[in-house]
C-alpha cells in the first residue's frame, strides 16, 4: 500500500533495539510485552496498523479490545481535534455538556431503570469505583467473584481476580469468596448438560453463601471472561444466580469492560444473556467505547449511586476530549449497525476456524460470540493447556501478517480474537486463513511436539 504523507517513515536501523533497551531500563520488568522480538505501532487506518519497520498487519486485538469501530476513525479523529480546539480540560468541578450527554445516552442504553453515571478513565477504576458503591451500600466488604476472572490491576480489583496469572498479591481490603460457573468447559461441572451445569454452579453459590459470615455486598462478574480466554457459562446462569442473590440483599455488578457496546454480536450488553431476572444493579464498562481514547465508568440504580455520604470527584474522568470522542464512537457504532456486523462477519469467522481447525489435535476447542473469540490449544493428545504453542502461534501469526492476543487461566492458552467491529467479510476470510497456516506451522513443529511427547512422558 502507497503511504500517506502524514505516515511516518521507518525508523533508522538500531532503533528498534535502542527503544526496547530504553524500555526495559526504566519500565518495570513486569510490564508484558508481546512477541520476542516486540514490535513498535506507529500508526493505522481500519483494520490495519503499521510497525516502526513499515510492516503492516491486520489488526485482530484491537489494543485488547479497546480499537471498537476502526483505527483512525474519521468521525472520532475530528471530535477530538475539534474538542481539544475549544478546551481540553475542565474537571468534573464544572457543568461539562459532552459528560452530560453521554451520560444521557449511557443511561438509556444500559436498561437500568433510574440509572445514574459515572466516568473513569479505565475499566480497572470503573470497577474499583462499583466495588466502592456495593461495599458502601450494603455495609460489608464481603464480595463473591467467579474463578478465573479478571477485573483490573488496582489493589482492590487484584482481590477479586479469579486468576493467578493476573493477581500477584493475596492482601486486599475485600473478604473475596470464588463461585464456580465463568468456564463451561473445564472443572468439575463440565461433563453436566447445560441444565445441569446451571443447578450445580447455583448450589454451589448457595453453598458457599452459608459460609459466608453476614452478609456479603456483591457478585462481580465478566458475562464473558476476557483475560480469562473468552469463556462463558450457559446462558441464564446469571439470571439463576440472580434469584439466590435477591433472597439475601446482594447486588449484582456485571463487568462489561469487554462484552459491551454489541461486541458478541447477538446483544448490546453480555447481561443480556442473562435477563431472566432483569438487568444487573450495577454495570462498568471501559474500553471500546474510547476507541482507544481513555474511557471508563459505571453505571448503576440511583439509589446504589448515590449511596456515598463523602464528597467525590473526578479529575480525569469525563474529560471534555474523551467525552467527545466517546460520543462520535458511539454514534457511529449505533449509526452503522456494528453490532449486527459483529454478528454477521463474526458468525463467518468463527465457523471459518471451526473448520480450518478440525483435526487439528493441538486445537481443543474454538469458541466465542461474534467478534470475541477464543482458540484454546492444548498439548496433542491431552487436555493439558499448551502455553508455549500460544506463543509460537502468535508469533507465526506476527510473521504472517496478522495481531492476536492470547490469555486463559492456564499460564496463557488461549489465542484471543477480537477485531474491530467493522471488520469486512474479505477481512475475516484473510485473518483466519493467516491464523490456520500459523497454528498448522506450530503443530508441525519438532520442538513443540517434542515438547508434549515429553510431558506426556513424564
Amino acid at each position: 500500500m502507497t503511504a500517506r504523507p502524514e505516515d511516518p517513515p521507518p525508523r533508522p536501523p538500531g532503533a528498534h533495539a535502542d527503544l526496547l533497551r530504553r524500555h526495559r531500563s526504566v519500565l518495570p520488568a513486569w510490564l508484558a510485552l508481546n512477541y520476542d522480538q516486540p514490535i513498535e505501532l506507529t500508526h493505522g487506518r481500519g483494520r490495519h496498523v503499521w510497525d516502526a519497520e513499515g510492516r503492516r498487519y491486520l489488526d485482530f486485538f484491537g489494543g485488547i479490545l479497546t480499537t471498537m469501530t476502526a483505527h483512525a476513525l474519521p468521525e472520532v479523529t475530528r471530535a477530538v481535534s475539534e474538542q481539544v480546539g475549544r478546551i481540553a480540560h475542565t474537571s468534573t468541578l464544572y457543568l461539562s455538556r459532552p459528560m452530560v450527554e453521554l451520560a444521557e445516552r449511557i443511561a438509556q442504553l444500559s436498561g437500568i431503570p433510574d440509572a445514574r453515571v459515572f466516568f473513569t478513565t479505565s475499566g480497572t477504576e470503573a470497577n474499583d469505583t462499583a466495588l466502592l458503591l456495593a461495599t458502601a451500600a450494603r455495609g460489608s466488604q464481603q464480595v463473591l467473584a467467579m474463578r478465573n476472572s479478571y477485573h483490573g490491576r488496582s489493589f482492590s480489583t487484584v482481590g477479586v481476580t479469579g486468576n493467578r496469572d493476573w493477581s500477584p498479591t493475596g492482601a486486599s481490603p475485600l473478604h473475596t469468596l470464588f463461585v464456580h460457573g465463568g468456564v463451561r468447559s473445564r472443572g468439575p461441572f463440565a461433563h453436566l448438560t447445560d441444565e445441569r451445569f446451571v443447578e450445580a454452579c447455583v448450589a454451589d453459590l448457595t453453598d458457599l453463601l452459608g459460609q459466608a459470615h453476614g452478609r456479603v455486598a456483591a457478585l462481580i462478574a465478566e458475562p464473558i471472561q476476557g483475560v480469562g480466554g473468552f469463556t462463558s457459562p450457559p446462558d441464564g446462569l446469571y439470571a439463576a444466580f440472580r434469584e439466590v442473590l435477591d433472597r439475601h440483599g446482594i447486588l449484582w455488578i456485571s463487568d462489561e469492560v469487554q462484552t459491551g457496546w454489541g461486541r458478541t454480536g447477538n446483544h448490546f450488553w453480555g447481561w443480556q444473556a442473562h435477563a431472566g431476572s432483569g438487568p444487573p444493579d450495577l454495570l462498568t464498562f471501559a474500553k471500546g467505547i474510547g476507541n482507544g481514547m481513555s474511557v471508563g465508568g459505571v453505571v448503576g440504580r440511583a439509589e446504589i449511586m448515590n449511596c456515598l455520604d463523602a464528597n467525590s470527584i473526578s479529575t480525569f474522568g469525563g474529560s471534555p476530549v474523551t467525552m467527545a470522542a466517546a460520543l462520535a464512537n458511539l454514534g457511529y457504532l449505533i449509526d452503522h449497525d456494528l453490532q449486527r456486523n459483529a454478528r454477521r462477519v463474526g458468525g463467518l469467522l468463527i465457523e471459518r476456524l471451526r473448520a480450518a481447525t478440525a483435526g487439528l489435535d493441538l486445537v481443543r476447542e474454538v469458541r466465542g460470540r461474534g467478534l470475541m473469540i477464543g482458540v484454546e490449544l492444548v498439548r496433542p493428545g491431552s487436555q493439558e493447556p499448551h502455553p508455549r504453542a500460544a506463543s509460537a502461534v502468535l508469533e507465526a501469526a506476527r510473521e504472517g501478517g496478522l495481531l492476536i492476543g492470547k490469555g486463559g487461566g492456564h499460564h496463557g492458552s488461549v489465542l484471543r480474537v477480537a477485531p474491530p467491529l467493522t471488520l469486512t467479510v474479505a477481512e475475516a476470510d484473510e485473518g483466519a486463513a493467516i491464523l490456520e497456516a500459523a497454528l498448522r506451522a506450530t503443530a508441525a513443529t519438532p520442538s513443540v511436539r517434542a515438547d508434549a511427547e515429553g510431558n506426556h512422558a513424564s
